[in-house]
């Protein structure tokens, strides 16, 4: 079920609160490349992209984008002051070393034990597998943006993935339209709750058991 752009800005503007200061971030392309335009005042970070920029800025404004200066998923950008460049080999190193502190990715399903499938639905086409299964495996926290239903209405929080995974019990925290949930070790705790929805909502909508917390917060 598509989202508009009022709730996309803020289901990013929540992801950036887990932003912390000097943090090298990854963003992946969809909802997460929102979430540099709402970084909290005084945390300065450093955005990485696999295509091979470090310090990549905001989206540019309409009218301002370069060309020769797009994110690992074509889109335009901007850098910052002391940008670099590298090719993708080193990107992909600095990936597969552990040195990205946080990467925030987009996801078609999640479940209870934080298996991630994001990268391809089976019969139809896709532009490539991209760097998600590098970042799932060797982020040290993996973050995931998504809607908490899909077109059908069925929850993309399921029991068991039934797409293909990209990586197994890898994702820390997932941020829906709807909630913010953890993945612990006794699977998945109800940690906020969107407004307008409510406890009975998310439990409605989310096919994986839910561990419900006392005097869970509401974001309004």
């Amino acid at each position: 079920m598509g989202m508009g752009e009022e709730i996309r800005s803020r289901i990013a503007k929540r992801a950036a609160l887990e932003l912390q200061d000097g943090m090298v971030v990854n963003l992946g392309i969809g909802i997460p490349t929102l979430v540099a335009d709402f970084i909290p005042e005084g945390v300065h970070v450093v955005f990485h992209a696999e295509n091979g920029i470090l310090f990549a800025g905001r989206a540019p404004g309409p009218g301002e984008e370069d060309p020769f200066l797009c994110n690992a998923g074509g889109f335009p950008i901007t850098t910052v002051n002391g940008a670099s460049y590298c090719d993708s080999a080193i990107a992909f190193a600095m990936i597969r070393r552990g040195c990205i502190d946080i990467t925030i990715l987009g996801a078609l399903e999640v479940n209870g034990c934080g298996d991630l499938a994001n990268w391809i639905v089976p019969g139809k086409r896709v532009s490539g597998i991209g760097g998600a299964m590098e970042l799932a495996q060797k982020a040290k926290k993996v973050v995931v943006l998504m809607n908490h239903v899909n077109q059908q209405g069925e929850s993309k929080i399921r029991k068991q993935c039934v797409l293909p995974l990209t990586a197994r019990e890898c994702v820390d925290l997932i941020i829906t339209d709807m909630a913010v949930m953890e993945v612990g070790a006794e699977g998945l705790i109800l940690r906020e709750v969107m407004a307008p929805y409510t406890v009975e909502d998310v439990v409605r909508y989310t096919e994986a058991a839910l561990i419900i917390p006392e005097n869970i917060p509401i974001i309004l």
